[in-house]
């Protein structure tokens, strides 16, 4: 080998290692219009290992998780344009950004608030300001989640109920049921518990990541629930109510 070679392949081979370590990051698109608080998250997180995206609007959102392989979005509600609420909605309703992870940044505090948010699909919120420790903390949990493995059958069916874990598909006989990721979530803890009940803190723990849920955020589980048996039709009465327990899935005929 030409020794004036070997710099010139010394330095390929850091460049191809370096960018295969920049693949294996988490990438994390943050979408808010205040360019401090962005600035801030994208240090923080960069520092963290991971490797950020930005959009300053809703639109540049939509565009960038159409585009992009993104595992999670920091998604602030107050937008110009096309607020966080609505950029949550448009995303949830396409196969390709359907199952990312969403936590939303967001003033607002009160319970209707939170719940028109769950509505719309979003896994978790923070309201600001927040902690940047915490932040992290929760994105972290939403991956873990994201990424955990699924029942060992891809295909789960009872009765009329049919699922297909890996790619989040629902159907009630032959038509399929839209669910929020939060409700995907709901029935797959229950499904897996094998007719065990759960109470709702352990299903917040397990589906939400709460350690140490508030009367609020149970009140969380019983609207995600109302929302399930809705969509699942005549499938609904699988989910039974357990009184002062929590509840449990079925399978008996």
């Amino acid at each position: 080998m030409y020794p004036f070679f070997k710099p010139f392949l010394l330095s390929s081979c850091s460049l191809i290692s370096k960018l295969r370590i920049d693949m294996a990051k988490p990438r994390i698109l943050i979408v808010d219009d205040e360019r401090n608080i962005v600035e801030a998250l994208k240090y923080n997180l960069e520092k963290e290992g991971f490797r950020i995206l930005i959009a300053f609007d809703g639109a540049e959102a939509l565009k960038l998780a159409g585009r992009e392989a993104i595992d999670a979005i920091v998604l602030d509600w107050m937008l110009p344009e096309i607020d966080g609420l609505e950029v949550c909605r448009l995303l949830r309703q396409e196969d390709r950004t359907k199952p990312i992870p969403i936590l939303m940044l967001t003033v607002k505090s009160e319970e209707t608030d939170k719940v028109l948010g769950l509505e719309m699909g979003v896994d978790d919120y923070m309201t600001k300001p927040f902690s940047q420790r915490e932040l992290i903390a929760r994105i972290r949990s939403l991956l873990r989640r994201a990424t955990a493995p699924c029942s060992d059958a891809e295909i789960f069916q009872c009765a009329d109920l049919k699922i297909d874990w890996e790619r989040y598909l629902v159907f009630v006989g032959d038509h399929p049921v839209e669910l929020s990721a939060k409700e995907f979530g709901v029935l797959k803890t229950l499904i897996e518990a094998k007719g065990r009940v759960l109470s709702r803190g352990r299903l917040l723990e397990r589906v939400w990541d709460y350690a140490s849920p508030s009367a609020m955020e149970t009140r969380t589980v019983d609207f995600h629930i109302s929302q399930l048996r809705k969509k699942l039709g005549h499938m609904a009465e699988r989910i039974v109510t357990v009184k002062k327990a929590g509840y449990r899935f079925t399978m008996d005929e």
